[in-house]
């Protein structure tokens, strides 16, 4: 005699959790967890462009409510206006653009020497022990000297005319390219070199598609602090014994009081020092478009 059948499982409650009433869970993402569709890249600059705005209109406001106020004294600090009209008398005259023009000229000369020297110290240092040995701590030692102190050797050794100004920019731009270009050629994946070694790549095809595109985040780095730093160092370089630059402008309106058109000054080097900065990390960001990394919110 056969045995009853067994009576059938009681009818489960549907579930208000999202998960089937069998208990199974599917594999993927719920629809309601699904991000939101991004902005348009279009909106996504203008705001950006527009958060970072912020900073320097809020400056502007402050410093244009302290002159209104008489909290500082107009001589000191002359009012945004007074400030506008100077700007707008120096390119009337035709004298900023002439000094932007040598100050271009040194920045951009200083910055190249600097680059083909740091990276090329790098990658000697960073693809040979022999190298590092003898240049590294060299290196070393001169960066750790404030490169202004350098300024009376440097007198002493080319002269106060042109050399001089270009050669305290080189020399200040080629540290942080060499620290940052070598710490990446140091960081390379072994496996990728031995990788490129076992299909059989030469040194100098080693260098060209394993070391090279290793340390461009390293070197992109670098040449973000270079820009900055060789706009620093040139405010003080031309103001040895210079007959043109925007530092030459500036001393000469020391001589006069001309509190305005030395601000007019600064802010023309604030203005180029980011232009660079932001001309770089938009090469960085199309450089490096393949790699992955986490972005702020």
């Amino acid at each position: 005699m056969s045995a009853p059948p067994a009576p059938a499982p009681p009818a489960r409650p549907p579930r208000t959790d999202g998960v089937p009433a069998d208990g199974s869970v599917r594999v993927g993402v719920d629809d309601r967890f699904h991000r939101a569709p991004s902005r348009p890249a279009g909106l996504q600059r203008v705001t950006q462009v527009a958060g970072r705005a912020i900073g320097p209109l809020f400056v502007l406001a402050l410093w244009w409510v302290a002159s209104a106020q008489a909290w500082v004294s107009p001589i000191l600090l002359p009012a945004p206006g007074t400030v506008w009209a100077a700007a707008v008398d120096l390119v009337s005259s035709g004298k900023l653009q002439d000094n932007l023009g040598v100050s271009l000229g040194r920045a951009m000369t200083g910055l190249g020497i600097g680059l083909v020297v740091g990276v090329t110290l790098a990658l000697l240092t960073g693809l040979s022990k022999v190298a590092e040995l003898l240049v590294d701590s060299n290196v070393q030692m001169v960066r750790s000297m404030p490169i202004l102190a350098l300024q009376p050797l440097v007198i002493v050794w080319f002269g106060i005319g042109e050399p001089t100004k270009i050669l305290l920019v080189a020399l200040a731009v080629t540290f942080p390219v060499y620290i940052n270009t070598h710490a990446a050629i140091r960081a390379v994946d072994a496996r990728f070199v031995e990788l490129a070694t076992t299909r059989g790549l030469g040194r100098l095809a080693l260098v060209r598609h394993v070391v090279l595109p290793g340390a461009l985040p390293g070197f992109l780095t670098g040449l973000r602090f270079a820009t900055s730093i060789s706009w620093l160092v040139l405010v003080v370089a031309e103001q040895i014994n210079a007959t043109a630059g925007i530092g030459y402008l500036m001393t000469q309106a020391r001589t006069v009081a001309r509190t305005d058109v030395i601000i007019v000054g600064l802010v023309v080097y604030a203005l180029l020092g980011l232009l660079s900065d932001t001309i770089v990390r938009l090469v960085q960001r199309k450089a490096l478009s393949w790699s992955s990394t986490l972005q702020a919110r």
